[in-house]
């Protein structure tokens, strides 16, 4: 293939949102011929378009990666798209449960097919794809541990695809404590009488939280069942990421150190957690002067 002839197309790996924002605009321009005025007017337009900064921000990502692989291959002198300014990532207002209302929810969700799904989620901190990706085999009930190995996307037009976890930390082993252990092991027994009603239409993947035939929970439908326990609990309405956030707010309130609690979420440092979880730093910091109180 001639150097001249290679477009953008070769080496952006295709996801939905790459094919309709990126690949239209940029698709047909020769590597060579592709600038950061380019592509900044493209993040412009898609941001007048209506796309969120998120969305803008993955769509950049792709495109990073792909030019990152033609300057490797020698195709190109530089990564053009690091000259471009990203728009602002404006981060939604957390939201998380206290102590009490985790109480609650859980109380409300006893007996309900999602019961470990919560338990485990606001226990342990995992994103809804880890959850989802969640098998068996990743779990030692005896040991009371479980290994975060993999998370799942929904993609329109790809169905479930499966990756790594985003970070080298995020593949990470978390230690249960019991009560998490003995639901996990009434959610397997439970478990046998969806796979023998549903008899050869059972789909053995293994799975921990998966439908009536085994396979993948929609991540929509797994939050309408969230939304209905909420109101049933007399909660306020929350993203289900949110019971991620609750599951560090939690123990950093119970006075776990966040070095620990950075390493159960699988952040990549902990400057990260300090950082989304600043807010509640000054409560921390009204109880560690309360113990000089009793000192003096």
């Amino acid at each position: 293939m001639h150097k001249q002839a290679i477009r953008l197309t070769t080496f952006v790996r295709y996801r939905s949102i790459v094919n309709k924002h990126l690949i239209p605009v940029l698709g047909h321009i020769l590597l060579q011929k592709l600038t950061p005025l380019k592509i900044q007017d493209l993040y412009t337009q898609k941001l007048n378009e209506g796309l969120v900064p998120k969305t803008v921000i993955t769509i950049h990502g792709v495109l990073h990666k792909a030019l990152d692989d033609a300057v490797r291959w020698n195709l190109v002198a530089r990564n053009v798209s690091d000259a471009v300014s990203l728009p602002r990532l404006i981060r939604s207002e957390i939201q998380p449960l206290s102590r009490e209302q985790a109480q609650k929810l859980l109380e409300v969700a006893r007996g309900h097919r999602f019961e470990a799904l919560l338990t485990v989620a606001l226990v342990t901190g995992m994103r809804r794809g880890e959850l989802l990706a969640l098998r068996w085999q990743d779990i030692d009930l005896e040991r009371r541990s479980l290994q975060v190995r993999r998370t799942v996307s929904l993609i329109h037009g790809h169905g479930y695809i499966e990756t790594e976890p985003k970070t080298a930390k995020g593949r990470r082993k978390i230690v249960l404590p019991q009560p998490v252990v003995e639901v996990l092991k009434q959610h397997r027994a439970h478990q046998l009488e969806p796979r023998l009603k549903a008899g050869d239409g059972w789909h053995d993947h293994d799975l921990v939280f998966c439908n009536i035939y085994g396979d993948y929970l929609h991540p929509d439908r797994m939050v309408e069942r969230f939304q209905q326990l909420l109101k049933e609990a007399g909660l306020p309405h929350l993203r289900f990421h949110d019971l991620r956030h609750s599951a560090a707010t939690i123990l950093l309130s119970m006075g776990v150190h966040a070095k620990v609690v950075q390493e159960l979420l699988g952040h990549s440092n902990i400057s990260m957690t300090m950082d989304i979880y600043s807010h509640v730093l000054p409560s921390l910091q009204k109880d560690a002067m309360d113990k000089w109180d009793d000192l003096f």
